[in-house]
Parts: structure tokens; C-alpha cells; sequence
């Protein structure tokens, strides 16, 4: 049922749930909900990894859609990605915001037209630096009392990545390991590679999962997991980025600062 005034937004969640993730937060769903959502709001679940998706004549009833991270590749043809992946170019042809995070930033990429493949250097995983381009800054997300700074850690733990943006999109940030951490297209998409969502001990637990899988080497694995201690993902201003976009304060008029 529908409330009348209620916002919704939904997961579509492309992983499935780590035990550890399970035990601790109870899910995925949880932790974003944590991360973006706000009182007063209704968030739905569909896991389109296992094949549940929204019904179209549903899609009108939802302010956003935020799509997760994902072990699978963003450019590969199982059946629920190329799903996906027409669920995306719908949303975006009706202009409901789709915010896409990791896996997500990637499928959204490719479903309007970018380019996806392996990263030329490999795994990229723990706390990184991110530049935000000028580009960023036209979208009026700062103010005078609590500017983004230009650049942001944010938690990374990827081996795709985006080649090239949709024509008519923007790369709005990048680092010296990964050429486009995030893009916009218009008001309604935005992608971007790192993890908001995530803390420290979920990327730490993950880290031991791709060890005993051997997905990764133990002298990476183990640097990863030492950074991670060191240092601090800027969560809060990623996070307000995020709901910012999601919740329409994301608008391209120009803002001088």
C-alpha cells in the first residue's frame, strides 16, 4: 500500500548477503538504509541478483532506486543483468533518480551506453583518495557552513571499473588508480565506484573472504587490511552526497562559491 506523501525508494540489490553481513546488520538492505535513509521513509527490497525486480507499472510510485555492489561483472550477460539492465534505461527514460554504487555505477554505465572492463592495474581495495572535478561543484551540494572538500576517502574494493562515460554524461571525480570514481548524467543518474555504505569492518570481513577463495594474493590482502586500519573513510560527506542526489538537492544550475 501506498501512503499518500510517503517518499520510497528501493534497493536493487545485486549481492547476496554475506554471513557476516547477516549476523551483524542483518543484510545489505539494512546498511543502506543506515547510510541513506532518513525517518519518515519507506525503503523496499528487491534482489534482482536472485530475479526480483519492481513491476513497471510500480516504478511511478518510487522517488529512487539506489543499485548495490555486486560480485558478478557489470558487463556480463546473465540473464538477470541484461534484466537489469533494461530496468535501468526504463528508469531513466521516465527520469527517476538512480544512484548506482560499485557494481551499480558500472551497470548503470553500461546500460546508457558507456563502456566497462577490467582494470589495466588490477584489484583496487581499501581507503582511497578521490579528487572531485569542477563539474562536481555545479551541482550546489555545498554551502557556506559545511563545504565538500575536493577530495574525499572513500572505500573501495573493485577490479572493473568504467572506460568511458555515456555520451551526454560527466565524470565528476577520479584518483590516480581509477579514471572515473563517479559520473552524472543529467539530474536523475549518479554513479559512483566507491562504498558509502560500507564501514571498515564489513570491507575487512570481505577482504578475508576474497583470501580464502584466493580472489586475491596474501601479501595484497594483508596491505589492504593494515591501510584499512590507518585510515578513515569521509562517510559523512559521502553520505550527504548521496541522499543530497537522491532526495533533490542535485540540480545543475551553477553555484559560485
Amino acid at each position: 500500500m501506498v501512503v499518500q506523501g510517503e517518499k520510497r525508494f528501493a534497493l536493487l540489490q545485486a549481492a547476496r548477503d554475506p554471513e557476516y553481513v547477516k549476523k551483524v546488520y542483518g543484510g545489505y538492505f539494512n546498511v543502506f538504509v543506515d547510510a541513506l535513509g532518513d525517518k519518515g521513509e519507506k525503503w523496499d527490497l528487491f534482489r534482482v541478483v536472485e530475479g526480483e525486480f519492481p513491476e513497471l507499472d510500480q516504478l511511478c510510485n518510487y522517488e529512487g532506486f539506489v543499485v548495490s555492489g555486486s560480485p558478478y561483472d557489470a558487463y556480463g550477460n546473465e540473464h538477470w543483468i541484461l534484466e537489469l539492465c533494461f530496468l535501468l534505461q526504463t528508469l531513466f527514460a521516465i527520469q527517476k533518480k538512480v544512484l548506482g554504487i560499485c557494481f551499480g555505477h558500472q551497470v548503470l554505465c553500461r546500460a546508457l551506453g558507456g563502456k566497462v572492463a577490467k582494470s589495466y592495474s588490477g584489484w583496487d581495495i581499501g581507503v582511497r583518495k578521490v579528487s572531485l572535478s569542477e563539474d562536481f561543484y555545479s551541482y550546489g551540494l555545498s554551502d557556506e557552513q559545511d563545504e565538500i572538500p575536493p577530495t574525499l576517502s572513500i572505500i573501495k574494493c573493485h577490479q572493473d571499473e568504467v572506460w568511458e562515460v555515456p555520451e551526454g554524461a560527466q565524470a565528476l571525480a577520479f584518483s590516480e588508480k581509477t579514471g572515473v570514481e563517479m559520473f552524472s548524467f543529467g539530474d536523475n543518474i549518479l554513479g559512483i565506484q566507491g562504498h558509502p555504505e560500507y564501514t571498515k569492518d564489513i570491507l575487512d570481513h570481505l577482504i578475508d573472504r576474497l583470501l580464502s577463495n584466493e580472489s586475491i594474493e596474501r601479501g595484497f590482502g594483508e596491505e589492504a587490511k593494515l591501510q584499512l586500519l590507518e585510515a578513515e573513510p569521509d562517510r559523512k560527506y559521502l553520505q550527504r552526497i548521496c541522499k543530497g542526489f537522491l532526495k533533490g538537492k542535485w540540480s545543475q544550475s551553477p553555484t559560485y562559491f
